[in-house]
């Protein structure tokens, strides 16, 4: 039996969705929120409904506005290929690409990129409804959101490498609930997800790369989680932003470069970065910042190394080599067991002559720095016209390179009553031994041979 809660945007008969699939949805949201309008029927009333997004491409050019609970649009593919790469790739080679767009049940965004402060304006799904109950279960899978391009910022950079656009995947503005994003593929949007005040939100299983900023949980929020996804951001932005959250999760989570950091939590307290994956060329890869307390940063593997890719090269996040690839400015933060792989050219290291930080405690107290390894080499940069080979090569890289004298625990002045345990030798963990406990990894004791 066929529901009356199942849509097809390609049989609705309002609009067309292969030129403006925006206008397309809203009229199924009105139709909807028409059809449902009893709260309470039979212990029932508002089931919501599905729209659904048959493989194609769709261009929009009105904003989707979200105010009902209970909605899952769905596509059926990601989509996702690599438009960076292509826009790389001298225009005369395109012929012989082949693809050149991204694929899957696609949403292309033709918003005017304008210049307001209002992010929201630009988003091609806006999440909105005041008063209570706060908006429930909206479900985002399987579809792909395409921002076309970027635009020129007035540097010397092609517009396509800016990461900039004004152009946003999902904004959700309002307080909600039990809201999901599974499955779906975010590309060349300079805001992919921008989520306000969440409670219990999942976002599982993306790829979100080639944006300016991935993923924002912005005001505050709680109990949500951020597992198993493919992210990527531009050198301006966020890969992973959160403020103000409580009890949130993120864990196992493959992070590229070349995002600003990789993981930014700004107030936030009593949660987990666990058993992600980090990959960086700056420094500050992961920042605990504006009191960030009683979080677990735990069994991580961090990868910094230098940019290979030719049309990247030489840009970076601004800061130095004494920052840390982990900060932090809070307190009782338990750090163990993560793995700290820093693989860059000492002809690089800013300032010059400067030991570069691991782990910095920049401020607050009672911390806890436990069993982590660090594995730090000097190395000679070279770059490569082929993102991907030159990135493989990279990592793969594991001949024998000269060691690289690093601090790996910086215990600033601020920060006082902290416990630092096998994190370093002796002489690379700097603290004050009279406010800070501190034990360094065991040497090997060298004994002399008898009769020697």
């Amino acid at each position: 039996m066929s529901s009356n809660n199942y849509y097809d945007v390609t049989t609705w008969p309002v609009g067309n969705p292969f030129e403006d699939v925006g206008e397309v949805i809203n009229s199924i949201i009105a139709d909807i929120k028409q059809r449902q309008t009893a709260a309470d029927v039979n212990d029932g009333g508002k089931p919501g409904a599905v729209i659904y997004l048959p493989p194609g491409d769709y261009r929009l050019r009105t904003q989707v506005l979200i105010d009902i609970s209970f909605l899952r649009i769905q596509g059926s593919g990601h989509g996702f290929t690599s438009s960076s790469i292509r826009f790389n790739v001298p225009q005369e080679e395109w012929s012989g690409l082949h693809e050149l767009w991204p694929g899957g049940s696609r949403i292309l965004v033709d918003l005017a990129a304008g210049d307001s402060a209002d992010e929201s304006e630009g988003a091609a799904f806006l999440v909105k409804r005041e008063g209570s109950p706060r908006i429930s279960s909206v479900e985002f899978t399987d579809f792909c959101i395409d921002g076309l391009h970027f635009s020129p910022d007035g540097s010397a950079l092609p517009a396509e490498n800016t990461y900039v656009n004004g152009k946003t995947g999902i904004h959700v503005a309002s307080a909600n609930d039990s809201f999901r994003v599974n499955g779906m593929g975010f590309i060349y949007l300079e805001h992919a997800l921008a989520i306000h005040k969440a409670d219990a939100l999942s976002i599982h299983d993306n790829f979100i790369a080639e944006c300016g900023n991935c993923i924002e949980l912005r005001g505050w929020g709680q109990a949500s989680k951020i597992t198993n996804n493919l992210i990527g951001a531009g050198f301006k932005g966020h890969s992973i932003y959160a403020e103000n959250h409580g009890g949130l999760l993120i864990t196992a989570n493959n992070v590229f470069p070349r995002g600003a950091s990789s993981v930014h939590l700004s107030g936030v307290t009593r949660s987990s970065v666990t058993n992600n994956r980090l990959h960086s060329f700056y420094p500050g890869m992961v920042i605990l910042d504006e009191d960030s307390s009683e979080n677990l940063v735990a069994t991580n593997h961090f990868l910094r190394d230098h940019e290979p890719w030719t049309p990247f090269f030489g840009i970076d996040n601004g800061l130095d080599d004494d920052f840390g690839l982990l900060s932090v400015h809070g307190n009782d933060n338990s750090i163990f067991a993560n793995h700290f792989s820093l693989i860059v050219d000492s002809e690089s290291i800013r300032p010059s002559g400067t030991a570069p930080v691991i782990i910095k405690l920049a401020e607050g107290a009672g911390n806890m720095v436990s069993t982590n390894h660090v594995v730090a080499k000097d190395v000679q940069a070279t770059t490569s016209e082929s993102c991907f080979e030159a990135q493989v090569d990279a990592l793969l890289a594991s001949q024998a390179m000269e060691g690289l004298q690093v601090t790996t625990v910086l215990v600033e002045s601020a920060s006082v009553h902290n416990t630092v345990l096998d994190s370093g030798s002796e002489a690379q963990v700097v603290a004050d031994r009279t406010t800070n406990a501190v034990r360094a990894t065991p040497g090997i004791q060298l004994t002399a041979t008898p009769g020697m």
